[in-house]
């Protein structure tokens, strides 16, 4: 009898990529990375087994915003005070913490409703320049326009 192969935590190999958010929408970057992070580019993948690998996003600062985004797209949160409604363009927020940006956005392409998207939320590591400093695991550079 034939079953499926499903991954244990011991059978995965993680790796970690460099990607650099120059020039690219966020959009598509997001679900490049969302994609790496649950492991979707592996043959191994398993829904329930954290299978990904970690991502480092440099030139976050950098990153397009296609359209009228900038202006039009609004983030809101809620301090859960009345009247503590505050909101922040898409524009303002990647001037202001371009990290966050890129966070939210591939977060809300993770599974959010349990503990194994906070374990691959934390595989990512975002940087609004140019430096990281995480070059003692050897990252591999991927670019993104060839998987788009």
């Amino acid at each position: 009898m034939r079953s499926t192969y499903l991954a244990k935590k011991s059978d995965v190999e993680k790796k970690w990529y460099v990607v650099d958010a120059t020039d690219i929408p966020l959009g598509r970057l997001s679900s490049v990375v969302a994609s790496i992070l649950r492991g979707k580019n592996k043959p191994i993948y398993t829904p329930n087994v954290d299978t990904g690998d970690y991502v480092i996003v440099i030139n976050a600062s950098k990153v397009a915003l296609t359209g009228r985004k900038a202006t039009k797209k609004i983030y809101y949160k809620h301090s859960r005070y009345p009247g503590g409604l505050k909101s922040i363009s898409a524009g303002h927020l990647r001037e202001q913490n371009p990290v966050r940006l890129i966070e939210n956005s591939v977060r809300l392409m993770l599974p959010n409703k349990n503990s194994l998207g906070h374990k691959q939320l934390l595989k990512l590591h975002v940087y609004a320049g140019a430096e990281h400093e995480h070059q003692a695991q050897k990252p591999e550079v991927l670019d993104i326009l060839s998987r788009i």
